[in-house]
């Protein structure tokens, strides 16, 4: 298996970073096979759209700009906003500006958003959230609410925890593989040890069994490195979150709630990217808050 390296945020962005599985997986999400032989134009956005550890592989297939998003943990409601937001992006990398003001319209590649979930909580097989739904009613102003919004956007939102969307899994091998690899890791942390060891041992009952056994093989470090980033970022952030909604409380008004997680987030996020794991971040900001005379809660 051939992968870009350039589109390897996180174990899934580097295993459908190779145009083959990637074109094998939107043919499985739409039911359909698609030849060999259609190209797809991987066009990521570096960074650009999400602070959480959400990973999106956006690519071009048959006149169409996919948006493919990953999601660990709860699905967020803020989600198709967004997209309507990550598409604009899309959009001015992949048209010429000029084009806009001359005579000729410009063709789009028709946008699709696709949200694959893979979180513990309850999700159902299949739902769609639409951007409309965060529309605010036009109250006090006598006129009627108007049958369709004048703008508009869908995302398609698919559970692909194994044993979900079993049609789904048996069309495309990588993601069946995937979902496996990553039910294993959780199931061997349930049984103790801690999250590296349990997901080496995940590793090497994959690779045993014949579970992505190439791309395990050849990637195993920077799978290991990936997972203990995004697994270490979602516990961190967790935490982090429950002590800036107490400064809030503390503060006594909403205001000073949001800033105490936005702080957080920020400097969890500087830390996670200079390669911190949980029990650093936990021993330095620990030694950060005694010398504040503060107290920390994680």
């Amino acid at each position: 298996m051939s992968v870009n390296k350039q589109y390897k945020d996180s174990v899934f962005s580097l295993l459908f970073s190779d145009p083959d599985a990637l074109r094998d997986l939107y043919g499985a999400l739409e039911g359909v096979d698609v030849d060999p032989s259609v190209p797809i134009k991987i066009n990521t956005l570096e960074g650009a759209l999400f602070m959480e550890r959400i990973n999106d592989i956006s690519f071009e297939i048959g006149g169409k700009v996919v948006v493919l998003i990953e999601h660990q943990s709860t699905i967020n409601p803020n989600m198709a906003l967004r997209l309507l937001l990550y598409i604009a992006r899309i959009y001015e990398k992949i048209i010429d500006n000029k084009a806009l003001y001359r005579a000729k319209k410009v063709l789009l590649p028709r946008p699709e958003f696709i949200v694959l979930y893979n979180g513990v909580a309850d999700c159902p097989d299949e739902s769609v959230m639409r951007l409309s739904d965060s529309f605010e009613r036009s109250e006090g102003l006598g006129l009627p609410e108007p049958e369709a919004p004048a703008l508009e956007l869908a995302v398609k939102v698919y559970n692909i925890n194994e044993g979900r969307n079993e049609e789904m899994a048996r069309r495309c091998g990588p993601l069946r593989g995937y979902s496996a690899f990553v039910a294993k890791v959780r199931e061997r942390e349930a049984k103790g040890g801690g999250k590296e060891s349990a997901m080496r041992d995940a590793v090497r009952w994959c690779v045993e069994h014949d579970i992505l056994k190439e791309f395990l093989e050849a990637n195993a470090s920077e799978v290991m490195n990936m997972l203990l980033t995004e697994w270490n970022w979602d516990d961190a952030r967790t935490a982090w979150r429950e002590e800036g909604r107490e400064e809030g409380r503390e503060e006594g008004r909403e205001e000073g709630m949001a800033k105490g997680i936005e702080k957080r987030d920020m400097e969890l996020l500087a830390m996670i990217q200079a390669g911190c794991g949980l029990e650093e971040i936990r021993e330095r900001l620990e030694a950060e808050r005694a010398h504040s005379g503060a107290d920390l809660r994680v």
